[in-house]
């Protein structure tokens, strides 16, 4: 079963008895180039796992390493009991869908559907039926006998998918596959992915440096940093509890307050809040939307908890409009800058300072990313 942190949280990365899929301690050198250090995750079955991270994090040469286009330099692959990583490509229940389709131009969707059943020399009347039935899950059947050159890139996206679970894979290693769509398709996409590995049940890791994809369409996400593991957890859990300042940024907006903690109370500038952490310096990720326009009576004098809520007075100092919210930069009293982002409607026609407040519950305690690369080197 997963392990617990000192944290209290769960730790997702660990050995359980149910995985599908084992990878233990892994790393790859190209060279004197480590792209990956000791990964060690394992994956459920019928699990949507992303694994999310900037250019030149290794996240293409994890998905490599399972598809058996690359070795490991060490570590090793497991599937259900059996050594994955010793074994060609061929030989593995793994399929892959690549970013570029590679559809073949000449041939009809059913055609490039069932190019890898016919290699595999199954029976016209097997083909046939597989491939029906794969056209049939993608919603491509009324496309058949058409010719890539004539359906969308959405609809070149379904058939490559439908390509892949033709061959009925264990594991589907999806290699950024959305990100040649336009925007509105990709959002469309999003959710058909989603819901279509529902109604398969098979195994998906799916590749992506889009912070919101992942929010979007994962059991959980595999944050990756420089070939390591920054953090393995639930879209909620990594969004509302990032484990370091790293995943706190990369993961949507926040506000990292460097504070000083002395007998159970966070100083930062002249925010005050109070905290279970021990004495010394910490760091906490503050969201932009935990901060909201203070209620107009301040904290009755003598309550349980007065510094529950945090407030503090702050000049605007840029705003950028999103729609429904608002993202504000501003400029505490202290001099300290802040993101907040509130409904905006909600913003006063005003250039005095504002009034602010959060709660002492969302700034969260995180480990600075920088500090734990220092060590490292």
């Amino acid at each position: 079963m997963a392990t617990t942190t000192e944290a209290g949280f769960t730790d997702k990365s660990k050995p359980d008895s149910t995985s599908l899929l084992s990878i233990r301690s892994v790393a790859k050198h190209f060279g004197k180039n480590i792209v990956l250090r000791d990964i060690s995750l394992e994956i459920a079955e019928g699990e949507f796992l992303t694994i999310l991270g900037e250019s030149g994090s290794g996240k293409t040469t994890l998905l490599r390493i399972l598809a058996g286009f690359e070795q490991p330099t060490s570590g090793e692959v497991w599937m259900q009991g059996e050594r994955l990583d010793t074994q060609p490509p061929y030989r593995r229940r793994v399929n892959t869908v690549f970013q570029h389709y590679a559809l073949f131009p000449h041939m009809t969707v059913e055609q490039n559907v069932g190019y890898g059943l016919q290699v595999a020399k199954r029976p016209a009347e097997e083909i046939k039926s597989r491939v029906a039935e794969a056209l049939a899950k993608v919603k491509m059947s009324t496309f058949a006998k058409s010719k890539p050159s004539k359906i969308s890139g959405g609809q070149q996206q379904r058939i490559a998918l439908a390509r892949a679970l033709v061959n009925r894979p264990r594991l589907l290693l999806l290699d950024e596959p959305l990100s040649a769509l336009d925007a509105n398709l990709r959002r469309e996409m999003q959710v058909e992915l989603k819901a279509l590995q529902r109604e398969v049940g098979i195994t998906f890791i799916f590749v992506t440096h889009d912070q919101e994809e992942a929010m979007v369409m994962s059991d959980r996400i595999a944050l990756l940093r420089s070939g390591e593991l920054e953090q393995v957890a639930s879209p909620r859990e990594i969004y509302h509890r990032p484990a370091t300042s790293y995943t706190a940024q990369f993961i949507g907006h926040t506000n990292l307050l460097y504070a000083d903690v002395r007998q159970g109370t966070a100083m930062c500038d002249r925010l005050v809040w109070p905290t279970s952490l021990p004495d010394g310096s910490a760091l906490f990720s503050l969201r932009p939307e935990c901060i909201r326009l203070a209620r107009i009576a301040p904290p009755a004098i003598g309550s349980a908890n007065p510094l529950s809520n945090i407030r503090f007075r702050a000049t605007l100092r840029d705003q950028a409009f999103h729609g429904a919210t608002d993202l504000l930069h501003v400029e505490s009293d202290g001099g300290l800058i802040l993101t907040i982002r509130i409904a905006s409607h909600d913003l006063p026609n005003s250039k005095a300072p504002l009034e602010f407040e959060f709660s002492a519950a969302d700034a969260i305690p995180v480990r600075d990313s920088d500090n734990k690369n220092e060590e490292r080197r």
